[in-house]
């Protein structure tokens, strides 16, 4: 009997909010949202940006002015929206109108010599031989120059890319606890792995209380590693710029760090861990990971996700001068402007007229049971993953074309749902969460691929969302953006449209696609196909089942005694999930952050031929003792 891979919390951050309660989905389709939806949203968005913190009770704003809830829209609605979605780059990050740069420069003496003083310690070593150098008081020298002098002069200038994805403005991970340090990848690690765990409705040392130390898995990963000047990139820059590489640049900068911060500070995981990385599909490739084990009965819970922190002025450059990204000059064209700055708002144009996606950053993380200990537990489901498919393109001329491998992960994981749920529920209640870069190519090949499963389905007016327009393409937790929107849409049975254009593009090809311009209310829903494609032929798309699948298929699996207990057993942790929630809208997230506590040594650990224990963990661990390959020995 195949374990069902159960979504039971969900926690991060991206430029829409927190992902835990649909935050950022709500702040998508906010326009759409019940009064009571909508004022909490405004609420949480507020404190979450310290606009407003919780003090004593009450809502306080930067003054130290009490503010009542119905107050917060009115007085703060639109400062929270114009922070919060695709907007143009804020200082945190870097100047887009002076970024930073080096320009070459070749100084060649106007008379004799080129003659300067310096210090005595800032002498390049060896000495250049066209220098000749003459000691001065205070430990300095005079340096006279007979050949041209190679400078790199500290300069700025206008960068073309304007716009992001960014968190929401006011938003610092690093205060929220004891960051030391450490770069902006990991420490929304730290928050979205934090904010999983405690939407469950479980604190971790429950859940451990159920399961062997050994079937507990942690999969998490990054495209670029963490490009900060705190890891790679200050590894890469600081010797450049006159500094030395610190002992944490290299360590904190490996893309594994995003799974080894949860083990090692926020879980203490002695379990499985993995780090898979498939450029833009890096969410897909760390969740089939997860689900495999789940499947197979490896792990039994397993903590699932990516972060990623790519808005440096080096990162955007790379994408930049690839033609990948959406630039002022491109947008400007395409809107008709010929005076003043393109909208930062629009820049994320996925099946429409386009010129390029637009980089975000996020942090997504997922906290996935076997149905068994779901039920159990009392856990409540936000989905299931019936699986996730991974295909390759063959060979390629362009490594960074698309090719044949997203044809086939699609077409597997429809038929895959038709099998599970039959073919009118494919037909009728599906839906695809786009990858929708918003670049040219991309809307036209993946809009075929769609066309022609429709067609081979039969399906009509399938519905087409794409979270990258709001958020930006977030790189390996893309499709973590992705799978928690269509969680949203199961929550409010709102679709999101594709706001960010006006019309489809004429080369979409969307004659069986319903690619809405609004939010939509829809009808509920039993099905995503989370569709995701990285550079380099890295083609993923999960199957994403309701919880009201979940649930109906977990009544066939168990006895209506079972359902009964569990049923009993969720109503206690839905109580527990609302006090977090009224905390985490407080802006109270009580990270969980723990820096050398617990650690073990060898004197914690006791073996013996059939287990081992440890000090901390209840259960123990089983050592195999079967052979598995019984039938060859």
């Amino acid at each position: 009997m195949t374990a069902l891979p159960i979504i039971v919390g969900m926690g991060g951050v991206n430029a829409a909010g927190r992902t835990s309660f649909h935050q950022g989905f709500r702040r998508i389709v906010i326009d759409k949202l019940t009064a009571e939806a909508r004022q909490e949203t405004f609420v949480g968005l507020a404190t979450l940006m310290n606009i407003l913190t919780f003090q004593a009770g009450q809502l306080v704003d930067v003054e130290g002015n009490c503010v009542a809830l119905s107050e917060v829209e009115a007085r703060f609605g639109q400062q929270i929206l114009d922070g919060t979605l695709i907007r143009k780059i804020e200082s945190n990050h870097f100047d887009p109108d002076a970024t930073h740069c080096h320009t070459n420069m070749v100084a060649t003496p106007s008379t004799e010599n080129i003659t300067f003083e310096i210090k005595e310690k800032e002498l390049p070593k060896p000495l250049p031989r066209s220098w000749t150098v003459t000691p001065l008081a205070d430990k300095r020298v005079k340096v006279e120059i007979t050949d041209n002098l190679d400078i790199k002069h500290s300069s700025y200038r206008d960068n073309p890319i304007k716009a992001a994805g960014q968190l929401p403005t006011g938003f610092e991970p690093s205060t929220l606890y004891n960051s030391r340090y450490q770069p902006r990848g990991l420490q929304t690690t730290i928050f979205g792995a934090a904010d999983a765990i405690h939407s469950t409705g479980f604190s971790w040392d429950e859940i451990l209380e159920k399961v062997s130390p050994d079937h507990v898995g942690t999969y998490s990963s990054s495209a670029f590693g963490q490009m900060q000047s705190e890891g790679l990139g200050g590894m890469l820059q600081n010797r450049l710029h006159g500094d030395r590489v610190t002992t944490k640049n290299l360590a904190l900068g490996l893309n594994t760090m995003s799974a080894d911060f949860i083990n090692g500070y926020v879980t203490g995981s002695v379990g499985t861990t993995s780090t898979s990385t498939g450029a833009c599909a890096s969410f897909l490739y760390n969740l089939r990971n997860a689900i495999q084990d789940i499947k197979s009965g490896r792990v039994r819970v397993a903590i699932v996700g990516s972060s990623e922190s790519p808005i440096t002025p080096e990162i955007i450059e790379g994408f930049g001068n690839m033609s990948a990204l959406a630039n002022e000059e491109g947008l400007k064209k395409l809107d008709g402007i010929t005076d003043g700055q393109a909208d930062h708002r629009n820049t994320s144009r996925p099946f429409g007229e386009n010129c390029g996606f637009t980089i975000g950053e996020a942090a997504h993380f997922l906290v996935i049971m076997d149905d068994e200990l779901a039920i159990e537990l009392g856990a409540k489901p936000l989905g299931s993953v019936a699986d996730v498919f991974i295909n390759a393109d063959g060979i390629k001329k362009s490594i960074t074309a698309p090719g044949p491998g997203n044809y086939i992960t699609m077409a597997k994981s429809v038929a895959l749902a038709k099998s599970i749920l039959g073919e009118e529920s494919v037909q009728k209640r599906s839906f695809i969460l786009a990858h929708g870069s918003s670049t040219p190519q991309n809307r036209i090949t993946e809009s075929l691929i769609y066309h022609r499963l429709a067609e081979t389905f039969d399906i009509h007016n399938w519905p087409v969302a794409a979270p990258k327009a709001y958020v930006g393409h977030t790189i390996a937790p893309a499709s973590g953006d992705q799978i928690t929107m269509a969680l949203g849409v199961f929550a409010h049975n709102i679709m999101p449209g594709i706001t960010t254009i006006k019309s489809i593009a004429d080369d979409v090809h969307n004659e069986r696609l319903n690619i809405a311009l609004d939010h939509w209310q829809c009808e509920a829903m039993d099905v995503a196909f989370i569709n995701s494609k990285g550079f380099g032929g890295n083609n993923a798309t999960a199957t994403l089942l309701s919880p009201d699948v979940t649930l109906s298929m977990l009544k066939k699996r168990y006895s209506i005694a079972e359902m009964t207990r569990y049923q009993e057993k969720l109503s206690a942790v839905e109580e527990k999930q609302g006090i977090y929630q009224e905390k985490a809208n407080n802006g109270q997230f009580e990270l969980i952050y723990k820096f050398g506590v617990g650690v073990l040594g060898d004197d914690d650990i006791e073996i013996n031929t059939e287990n081992i224990s440890m000090t901390g963990f209840t259960n123990n661990i089983a050592l195999p003792s079967k052979n598995p390959f019984a039938d060859m020995v």
